[in-house]
């Protein structure tokens, strides 16, 4: 597919009336000072009004698309539909609650014409700024799960597998899109579990970025699911196996 935009930014949100149309306007004024053609894609589950919010701006402004439906029916289910529908030569995602700046994309751009096919934020890097910390009890579950998911899955020198801010060449997002399954927030493993066994190249950047106290994921019920996706993730796609990583530039 002939790329239309420089960059396809999708936005899953779930009840985030508000937050999404701060977050949507500072994404257009961003890409329009630097000069950027760009698609912004809203997956808008829920019923509080979030995705009329969003469609409001859209009719302002053709590169906004939005869809969703009533029901919650999963971030990496939004993620990957929304991904089907985009047309920028770079393809990516971030948080609605915009726990990341969007002007952190001044740092993940020019990687890609250095060859690298993924290039996704890292909180874990030493020069990242975190401007709000997480509580700490979710920090050490933060440690805790990475240790587990590096043992069933296997994502080497992956230092952050969560940040919800990843951005991908068109190809790779492609192919990577096209075989995810997981709807749930352990669709992050999975689109890297793939990167990596197809061989794309990756880079990590450190990235700004801030909690914004949100109490509503569901710890014991959430933990639950999510050791059951990573455990489907390793049964789909096996274990760290992979083909040698390309090299960028290659």
């Amino acid at each position: 597919m002939k790329p239309v935009a420089d960059v396809s930014l999708i936005l899953p949100a779930f009840n985030e009336a508000g937050s999404i149309r701060s977050t949507i306007q500072e994404a257009v004024e961003y890409f329009r000072s630097q000069g950027l053609r760009y698609q912004i894609i809203v997956a808008a589950d829920g019923t509080d009004g979030t995705r009329e919010r969003a469609a409001e701006m859209a009719v302002q402004d053709p590169a906004i698309t939005v869809f969703g439906h009533p029901e919650r029916r999963g971030k990496g289910r939004g993620v990957r539909e929304a991904a089907q529908l985009a047309t920028g030569a770079v393809v990516g995602y971030a948080d609605a609650d915009n726990k990341v700046p969007i002007e952190e994309y001044s740092k993940i751009a020019p990687w890609f014409a250095r060859g690298y096919d993924a290039v996704i934020g890292s909180r874990a890097i030493q020069r990242s700024l975190i401007e709000r910390r997480q509580p700490l009890y979710r920090r050490l579950g933060g440690a805790a799960f990475h240790l587990v998911m590096q043992t069933v899955v296997g994502l080497p020198g992956i230092l952050d597998s969560q940040c919800g801010f990843k951005f991908f060449s068109q190809p790779a997002a492609r192919e990577i899109f096209r075989r995810q399954r997981i709807d749930g927030y352990m669709f992050d493993v999975e689109i890297l579990a793939l990167a990596q066994r197809l061989g794309y190249a990756i880079k990590q950047v450190p990235i700004r970025w801030r909690d914004d106290g949100d109490s509503r994921l569901e710890l014991v019920r959430g933990n639950l699911s999510n050791m059951r996706d990573i455990l489907r993730i390793r049964w789909l796609h096996g274990g760290a196996r992979r083909r040698r990583p390309r090299e960028a530039g290659k």
